[in-house]
């Protein structure tokens, strides 16, 4: 079964890019693909830092991504651990990152001690502790309530302002998408294909607030809806696939 047809989507470093479709569309397998844990049947997927080494890159995905049997510290330094990195440096890593998404007080809790929301951050900033170039993001707040998912962007708002990483996102949501986004991608039902790029244009730093009370936010959220809607009747109509 075709996922992906003629996607030809570039995405500048620093950039926070959100992907927007049906369910099915692909945009799952989009973003396993510029991970490198799938490769497309025909073209290519290509990534450079202006060194002309391959960047870094780091998933985070929905639901439980962290490892029952870690506690918080050991969860956020694997991937530190598997790259060798000393106790010292991986000890000062960790404590910054349990002060940025805020989980002060949280060291050696179970991920079984952990709200949803917190075991989240945990994978948020299990991500972060290995600085990848890259930020790879598969409907990170999907299975969260609401104000725990407001919550959480508001924080990744504030960590993007931080570091600048160049974020890859996939929501369902469009008011998350209008929240967090540079720039939004609209795909089309399957086989996924690019059919609009919609600048996102509220100033940074952003916060929820004032993104909801401007002026601009109705008109988007429209413009991006108008985009969407035969889209998704379009992916009800035809056999369920495994294209996310």
């Amino acid at each position: 079964m075709l996922a992906l047809d003629a996607v030809d989507l570039t995405v500048e470093p620093g950039r926070f890019v959100v992907l927007v479709g049906p369910s099915g569309c692909g945009k799952t397998t989009l973003l396993r693909m510029i991970a490198g844990l799938d490769h497309p049947t025909s073209g290519s997927v290509q990534a450079t830092r202006g060194d002309g080494r391959p960047p870094s890159n780091a998933v985070v995905f929905q639901g439980r991504s962290v490892f029952p049997w870690l506690h918080v510290r050991d969860n956020i330094g694997f991937g530190l651990k598997l790259k060798g990195i000393g106790r010292r440096e991986r000890d000062q890593t960790i404590d910054r990152l349990i002060e940025t998404v805020g989980l002060g007080g949280f060291d050696h809790a179970w991920p079984h001690q952990l709200s949803e929301g917190m075991r989240q951050r945990v994978a948020i900033a299990r991500a972060l502790a290995v600085d990848p170039d890259i930020l790879l993001m598969d409907e990170p707040f999907g299975a969260l309530d609401e104000q725990t998912r407001y919550l959480l962007q508001e924080e990744l708002l504030g960590i993007w302002e931080r570091t600048r990483k160049t974020v890859v996102f996939v929501t369902h949501s469009i008011d998350e998408a209008l929240t967090l986004a540079d720039e939004i991608v609209i795909m089309g039902a399957r086989p996924g294909r690019i059919l609009q790029r919609i600048p996102v244009p509220f100033e940074r730093p952003r916060t929820m607030e004032a993104v909801r009370s401007d002026a601009r936010f109705a008109a988007l959220f429209n413009r991006v809806w108008d985009g969407l809607r035969d889209e998704v009747l379009a992916s009800r109509q035809r056999p369920l696939g495994g294209a996310r």
